[in-house]
């Protein structure tokens, strides 16, 4: 039987494409020959340190054209269902530049820790303190209906100087604490990789996630019943193999993917 057909590829970005501010080599060329093919893409990333469009100046720095519409971002997502909440004051933990994606949205001051509906986590880096992190406890704690968000559900990435903590483990604290479970928007969340899929109009089955991450990229996306690729970049390493998730391909680089038979089925 021959191989199902890829008709539409999803990327990851950070680790995939780019590694920090170093360019994956092969990436721009990557892209370059999707596009000649007419191949629907998205670019997918669970950043939250920048908006989307510090991410397509990211991009086009590295030859790869991309618009606004084509990166996915959790904080896109979040701010969307968070406008359809009547009345919801929102408590921010994201870092300064991100902010810009959930204008229109009623923000609390930075030093508030009560009257908040929602607190949003988002990947403070080195913002983070005991207090910056007991505060959103406090927003939490004061009102026992309003929803953590999370933005995105990594646990680490590869960072300039090695590997640094993300979203989840802050995350987790802050559960731990309140008793309640987050609403993740971003990787690995069904809802998440289904908004891709819409965007693009191509059955999931058809669609090829490219990532680093065996759970968030791999797992996540194959959950939403999409094929994934393992890409041996950013913060790949091999123990990731034996783990029990078994990517539909091993790449060693993106730069392979066209060599990807699958993608190649008429």
């Amino acid at each position: 039987m021959p191989p199902t057909p890829i008709r539409a590829v999803l990327f990851d970005m950070d680790g995939v494409l780019y590694n920090s501010d170093a360019p994956i080599p092969g990436a721009a060329e990557t892209i370059a020959w999707l596009r000649a093919r007419a191949t629907p893409h998205l670019f997918l990333t669970n950043t939250t340190s920048r908006p989307r469009l510090a991410l397509a100046q990211k991009l086009a720095a590295f030859g790869i054209p991309a618009t606004l519409d084509q990166i996915l971002t959790p904080p896109v997502a979040a701010a969307h269902w968070l406008h359809s909440q009547p009345h919801c004051k929102v408590a921010l933990f994201v870092p300064p530049a991100t902010q810009t994606e959930f204008a229109g949205l009623t923000l609390l001051p930075d030093d508030a820790e009560t009257g908040a509906d929602a607190i949003v986590i988002g990947d403070l880096a080195e913002a983070w303190t005991f207090a910056t992190l007991n505060r959103a406890f406090r927003l939490l704690h004061s009102n026992p209906a309003a929803h953590l968000i999370a933005l995105g559900g990594t646990k680490f990435w590869q960072g300039p100087t090695g590997l640094q903590l993300d979203v989840a483990p802050f995350t987790a604290a802050l559960e731990c604490a309140i008793g309640r479970k987050a609403l993740v928007f971003g990787k690995p969340s069904e809802p998440f990789y289904q908004a891709a899929i819409d965007t693009l109009g191509i059955p999931a089955a058809n669609t090829l996630m490219i990532g680093d991450d065996i759970e968030v990229d791999i797992a996540g996306a194959q959950r939403a019943g999409l094929k994934a690729a393992l890409v041996q970049t950013g913060k790949f390493r091999p123990n990731q193999l034996s783990q029990g998730i078994t990517p539909d391909y091993v790449l060693a680089s993106v730069a392979d993917l066209q060599h990807l038979s699958p993608l190649r089925t008429p």
